[in-house]
């Protein structure tokens, strides 16, 4: 029986034709003939020569019930790692070529983005080069600067002749010293001081609003002398103040109206139906307010007419600047003509809010309620923003004020007074330090009512 702590050297022994050693040889066909280590017994063949060496090309001979040798395991574990190395390497290789792939397609859709966002640049800058095109220079640019062949650019006038200026007298205050001093003191000993504080605050807040686009507000009246004038510049200076927005005030009345004068101009270039052959969609506000009188505070002036008779204005070329001016302003004021003047039913029926001046008279209501009666034919927005302002003449007008209110009212138009103000009618430019008192709450009162009308329709 072989040794069984050294029986793999029998194994290779006996695969080579060896014979273990101190074991006697015996003849071929003898039982001692086998490879020590054989199973004996029947059905195994005996090995009558040596078995070829595997190392000359013969595979190693394997018999029954024998295990495979070591050298035959080594061969086939290389193998298994050589096929196991080979699919590693093919995987990688696959992964790898994935890789790649998925770089070239994210590098083609980063250049694709790329050129994307250059062409968008470039698009951007070339709109933005257009649109500032006609904004370069601060002045008139030559497309719309009036030429002296097209259009004859008018002599500056001044608003009153000097010879005049000295004529007039030291302006008064709208309420007498009286008047004022007891106010003072009816002030202090009651508690209205909080109640006025909290009302001006919240008129500042509705007159501080923003609008998306222009509101027009349009001043008529039915006949002169009814303070048409005056409530239109009274407004133009309340927005004046309180808004941060530029305001324009339009005098839409040629015929020799004092709008200039009651705001402070002292003198005038263009007039509206100058600036209606001049104005273009181009123009930036600065361009826009090289051709208007420039007021105190964020005000602008556009006149009617350099107070010369024989001035004309079209209602084409009224609605033509009107619609040109729009985004520019946050707040237009506009002077109409007297009704029925064609420019005033005009402006009338393309502003947002409307205010109808009419004196603290019989004949004035009686008047103003015919022409309300005549506006409820038109659109309901027509009469629903439309304010009729009652203006004091005198200091004890002879009229039941609430009585007349109540029937106008009845018409669907709002209604408020004017007080009779001292420096007001006396006339000239309106300096609101002067103004009395209850006409500076009045007159801040309507630009609010009035604006909250505006709003209500875009």
């Amino acid at each position: 029986m072989p040794n069984a702590e050294n029986w793999q050297g029998d194994v290779l022994r006996d695969l080579r034709g060896a014979t273990p050693q101190g074991t006697p040889q015996q003849g071929p066909q003898g039982p001692a003939g086998q490879p020590q280590g054989a199973p004996a017994g029947p059905g195994f063949p005996t090995q009558s020569a040596p078995a070829p060496d595997a190392g000359y090309g013969y595979p190693p001979v394997q018999h029954p019930g024998h295990q495979a040798a070591p050298a035959d395991q080594y061969r086939q574990a290389e193998q298994y790692r050589a096929q196991q190395y080979q699919q590693q390497e093919q995987y990688q290789a696959q992964q790898y070529q994935a890789q790649q792939g998925q770089q070239a397609q994210q590098t083609q859709q980063y250049q694709a983005d790329q050129y994307q966002a250059q062409q968008y640049q470039t698009q951007q800058a070339q709109a933005q080069a257009q649109h500032a095109q006609p904004y370069q220079g601060q002045q008139p640019q030559a497309a719309y600067t009036p030429s002296t062949s097209a259009h004859r650019t008018p002599d500056s006038r001044p608003v009153v002749d000097k010879s005049l200026v000295t004529a007039g007298r030291k302006p008064r205050h709208g309420q007498s010293f009286a008047s004022r001093a007891t106010r003072a003191v009816r002030r202090t000993v009651s508690s209205s001081a909080a109640k006025e504080v909290a009302e001006i605050t919240r008129v500042a807040e509705v007159l501080q609003q923003p609008v998306t686009t222009g509101r027009q507000i349009a001043v008529t009246s039915i006949r002169g002398g009814a303070g048409k004038t005056t409530v239109a510049a009274l407004l133009g200076t309340t927005y004046a103040h309180y808004r941060q927005d530029p305001v324009l005030v339009v005098e839409a009345d040629p015929a020799l109206g004092s709008l200039p004068l009651r705001l402070g101009a002292e003198s005038l270039r263009w007039t509206i139906g100058d600036f209606a052959d001049i104005v273009e969609p181009q123009m930036s506000l600065l361009d826009i307010t090289g051709y208007l009188v420039q007021l105190p505070g964020n005000a602008w002036l556009l006149p009617g007419s350099q107070g010369q008779i024989g001035a004309m204005l079209g209602s084409r070329a009224y609605e033509g600047v009107m619609v040109s001016l729009r985004r520019y302003f946050g707040v237009t004021v506009v002077d109409c003509e007297t009704l029925p003047a064609e420019v005033a039913r005009v402006a009338l029926s393309a502003a947002q809010a409307r205010i109808l001046t009419a004196p603290a008279t019989l004949e004035g209501v009686t008047s103003t309620y015919s022409v309300l009666q005549w506006m409820q034919g038109l659109p309901k927005h027509v009469i629903a923003g439309t304010v009729v302002v009652l203006t004091e003449l005198v200091p004890h007008p002879g009229l039941d004020l609430a009585e007349a209110a109540e029937k106008l009212k009845s018409t669907g138009a709002s209604v408020q007074v004017l007080p009779y103000d001292r420096h007001l009618a006396a006339g000239g430019l309106i300096r609101t330090e002067l103004l009395a008192h209850s006409t500076r709450e009045a007159a801040t009162r309507l630009a609010a009512d009035v604006f909250q009308l505006s709003q209500k329709r875009h």
